[in-house]
C-alpha cells in the first residue's frame, strides 16, 4: 500500500509541477504589467522554479518536486535576484500589491506600509487606484505620506506625535505619545493639502478636492 501511496503522491506532483511551469510565465508577465503601471516600469520579475531536494529519508517534500521563489530585478541590466533579499521596502509592497490585483485569494487583511516610497504624481495616483482595488474584497490598511493615496482610502487616519508631561518619577516629567483621529470633509481636504505642499494654500486645497473627486470617480 505504501508504494501505491508513493506512485499516487508522485502523479500528483507531476501533474503540480506541469501546473507550475505553464502558470509561472503567465504570472510574471501580469504583475510585471502591473509594476509598470505603478510606476517602475523598468522593473523585471521572474518566478522562479528549480527541483525541490529530497529529505534525507527519500520521502518527496511537502510542498512538491518545485522550490518556487519569487525573483526581481528592480534596474535596468539587473538580473532577477531573490525578491526577499534584494527588494527594498516600497519595492517589496509594490509587488506585493501588483501580485495582490493579480491574484484574486489570499489573507482578509492587508498592510503596505510606505508602499509609495519613491514615487509621485501619476504613479502614486495609480498606486491608489491599484489599493482601490484591492480593498473591494480585502481590508486594507496603508500607511502613506502621499496626498495621490491616501485620496483613494475609504476612511483618512492622521498619525501624529505630541510630548505630554508626565506624573512618572523615572520619565524626567515628559513622555511622547502618538494619536490617530479621523478626518473627513473640510478636515480631510486640509490634511491633503498639507500633505500637497505642506501648507493649506488655495492652489492646494482646490488640488486637494480634485484628487478627492477623481479617486471617488475613477476612470
Amino acid at each position: 500500500m505504501r508504494g501505491e501511496a508513493e506512485a499516487d503522491a508522485l502523479a500528483c506532483a507531476t501533474l503540480l509541477r506541469q501546473c507550475r511551469s505553464e502558470a509561472g510565465p503567465k504570472l510574471q508577465t501580469a504583475i510585471e504589467a502591473q509594476l509598470r503601471e505603478l510606476g517602475t516600469p523598468a522593473t523585471s520579475f521572474l518566478v522562479d522554479l528549480q527541483p525541490a531536494d529530497r529529505a534525507d529519508n527519500g520521502s518527496m517534500p511537502r510542498h512538491g518536486l518545485d522550490e518556487v521563489e519569487f525573483r526581481l530585478g528592480a534596474n535596468p541590466g539587473e538580473p532577477p535576484l531573490p525578491l526577499a533579499r534584494v527588494a527594498s521596502g516600497g519595492e517589496l509592497a509594490r509587488t506585493m500589491l501588483a501580485a495582490r490585483v493579480v491574484l484574486t485569494d489570499g489573507a482578509p487583511t492587508f498592510v503596505f506600509d510606505e508602499v509609495d516610497a519613491g514615487i509621485g504624481g501619476q504613479a502614486g495616483v495609480a498606486v491608489g487606484r491599484k489599493l482601490g482595488l484591492v480593498a473591494r474584497h480585502h481590508q486594507v490598511l496603508c500607511v502613506t505620506h502621499l496626498a495621490q493615496v491616501a485620496a483613494f482610502a475609504d476612511a483618512h487616519l492622521v498619525v501624529e506625535k505630541r510630548v505630554v508631561e508626565s506624573s512618572g518619577e523615572l520619565d524626567g516629567g515628559e513622555r511622547t505619545v502618538a494619536d490617530a483621529r479621523f478626518v473627513d470633509g473640510p478636515d480631510r481636504v486640509a490634511e491633503l493639502s498639507r500633505m500637497l505642499s505642506g501648507s493649506g494654500t488655495d492652489r492646494a486645497r482646490q488640488h486637494a478636492e480634485e484628487l478627492l473627486a477623481s479617486a471617488a470617480h475613477p476612470a
